[in-house]
């Protein structure tokens, strides 16, 4: 499994604090943060419940160069 390039694109406000401390959990502070997580079925969990919050795409795993 490859790699996850998460992005926060809207903000957290008027959010349930459930969904809050997700996008908290996943390291996201602000919109147009990222962070990358290895490809679990825990971050997909949490990935999932905050889908409306976050961007998600697959990163390359291979090696450049």
């Amino acid at each position: 499994m490859s790699p996850l390039k998460v992005t926060q694109v809207k903000s957290v406000i008027d959010s349930k604090e459930k969904h809050k401390r997700t996008v908290r959990a996943l390291g996201l502070k602000r919109i147009r943060d990222s962070r990358t997580h290895e490809d679990t079925p825990q971050i997909r969990g949490m990935l999932q419940q905050v889908r409306h919050l976050v961007r998600v795409e697959e990163v390359d795993g291979g090696s450049e160069g």
